[in-house]
């Protein structure tokens, strides 16, 4: 998988600004704050069959990635491979490291919590729920802590997250 930095990225964009660079986070994400020349395709919603019509892509010229801080980035990369778009290049840390870079940005109205975090207060959420659920209801609803614990152990080993793709779909990460 090939990758470049923000910075570099922004040299790019000074040469050529008709890059194909696209955002990958949730919706409400990109409002948020995002690189002034990407367009915002959700990776739950990517699909590379009809990236070239939807959003005017070449097929010619590289794809430059962006998400949070990779991970989304790398996942839309593989997935880009596979349909059709052999220069996927993923933008290493994503828009946290563009920021870090003091490189321009639009920020919008939204504020929003971001998905890792969303999943933490809900994985968490559900833990102590089980635990105390356990202590004063049915010692049973132990269980429910523990099939978290199973997911998050699950999602570290193989870096998918189902609890993440459930929450990316979620109302309140929907553009309004």
């Amino acid at each position: 998988m090939a990758t470049i930095t923000a910075a570099a990225l922004y040299e790019l964009l000074q040469d050529n600004a008709s890059q194909n660079i696209i955002d990958v986070r949730t919706p409400v994400e990109f409002a948020e704050v995002h690189v002034l020349a990407a367009k915002s395709v959700p990776l739950d919603a990517l699909n590379p069959a009809n990236l070239h019509e939807t959003q005017k892509l070449s097929l010619e010229k590289p794809v430059y990635i962006l998400c949070r801080s990779g991970q989304r980035a790398a996942k839309a990369a593989a997935q880009l491979a596979q349909g059709g778009f052999p220069n996927s290049v993923v933008v290493e840390g994503g828009t946290l490291a563009w920021i870090e870079a003091g490189l321009p940005v639009t920020r919008g109205t939204t504020k929003v919590i971001s998905l890792e975090r969303q999943v933490r207060i809900v994985a968490g959420s559900i833990v102590l729920t089980g635990v105390l659920l356990s202590q004063f209801v049915n010692p049973a609803f132990v269980w429910l802590s523990g099939f978290v614990g199973a997911g998050l152990i699950f999602a570290g080993i193989t870096d998918w997250c189902g609890m993440g793709l459930l929450l990316a779909k979620a109302p309140w990460n929907q553009k309004a």
